[in-house]
């Protein structure tokens, strides 16, 4: 018996399927091209709202090498500076070296990966930059079972946090991640914290949320529908966690010098997405779509020389308490 977490209740499977078909692949596929329009829907929602009309424009492509995608862009808007939300589904006959040094086993494989990766850029200071991802990859070689695993998980980096924001985000988290197991949102927490660390500056990129990957039977114990059925909660969570914030700090004022700090934390983004994020580094490797791939930039950013906030200002609080790895819960 398996453990599913469908619509935010918790349901026992019958059927403990570790070895995928054809037909479970599709199912996930489905799940993601409805997921981004549902996002795309309630972020365009949030922009007229705000009082803006910019909407998503969809960009549909394909690879040369096999399937492709389409990337959703929203640009100039009142609410939102630019989100990007893609969906691809591709097939990779040659895996880069990124895949298979952390993976040895699959090294000769042929391989599809699908996925919805998305990052929003708000124009307020106060509303914080939000990035999910939720992925599916699986391995085949002929007349051997698939490898296969999962891997995804959102996080929230602000600008200028309230905490209670950053309370029910880590909340969201762990409701989410409560029905497959008391362990999995520490663990799942704990390894957002490490993933998204800034190591040359020996900084958090933000406040964390979650992050897994190469979860699978293997890894994790769960069957294919229990890793799908995580995959889904994780989805749809981003949408709970993201919309309450966005409802009340859309509207904050905001100075310029707030603005400009804005612009500055940026280049931190710019630089942990080009340096560590493996989603961008498989890209590159696998001769991906470079708009889709760096579609997550912001469209402004700033480096400032050796720039030092004031002591017990808001910019100061910033990387002195929130960027800093915690148990938001017990707060």
């Amino acid at each position: 018996m398996s453990i599913s977490n469908t619509d935010n209740k918790t349901e026992l499977s019958a059927t403990d399927l570790t070895v995928p078909a054809n037909n479970d692949i599709m199912r996930v596929r489905e799940f993601l091209v409805d997921l981004q329009a549902r996002i795309c829907q309630a972020l365009e929602a949030q922009e007229r709202d705000g009082g803006g009309n910019a909407t998503f424009v969809p960009d549909d492509w394909e690879r040369p090498e096999g399937g492709g995608g389409r990337s959703c862009v929203l640009a100039d808007g009142e609410v939102i500076e630019k989100a990007g939300v893609m969906f691809s589904h591709i097939h990779v006959h040659n895996l880069p070296a990124s895949a298979t040094a952390r993976h040895p086993h699959i090294a000769g494989r042929k391989a599809q990966a699908m996925g919805v990766s998305l990052v929003v850029h708000p124009k307020n200071p106060n509303v914080p930059t939000s990035h999910a991802n939720v992925r599916l990859f699986v391995a085949e070689a002929e007349g051997e079972d698939p490898i296969w695993w999962f891997g995804g998980g959102f996080d929230l980096t602000p600008f200028y946090p309230v905490l209670a924001d950053c309370v029910h985000w880590h909340q969201v988290c762990h409701d989410l991640c409560a029905p497959f197991g008391d362990s999995v949102y520490p663990d799942f927490k704990q390894w957002c914290d490490e993933y998204f660390h800034l190591r040359h500056r020996d900084e958090q990129r933000g406040i964390g949320g979650l992050f897994y990957d190469d979860v699978n039977t293997e890894s994790r114990g769960w069957d294919f529908e229990t890793c799908f059925n995580f995959m889904k909660a994780v989805g749809n969570g981003y949408l709970d966690g993201i919309m309450p914030i966005f409802e009340q700090r859309k509207d904050t004022p905001y100075t310029e010098a707030q603005r400009e700090f804005q612009l500055y934390r940026r280049g931190r983004y710019v630089e942990y997405n080009l340096v560590y994020d493996r989603g961008t580094l498989f890209g590159l490797q696998s001769n991906g779509r470079i708009e889709s791939i760096l579609v997550s930039m912001p469209p402004l950013a700033s480096w400032h020389y050796r720039f030092e906030p004031t002591e017990g200002s808001p910019e100061f609080a910033l990387t002195d308490f929130y960027l800093k790895p915690r148990d938001w819960l017990t707060l």
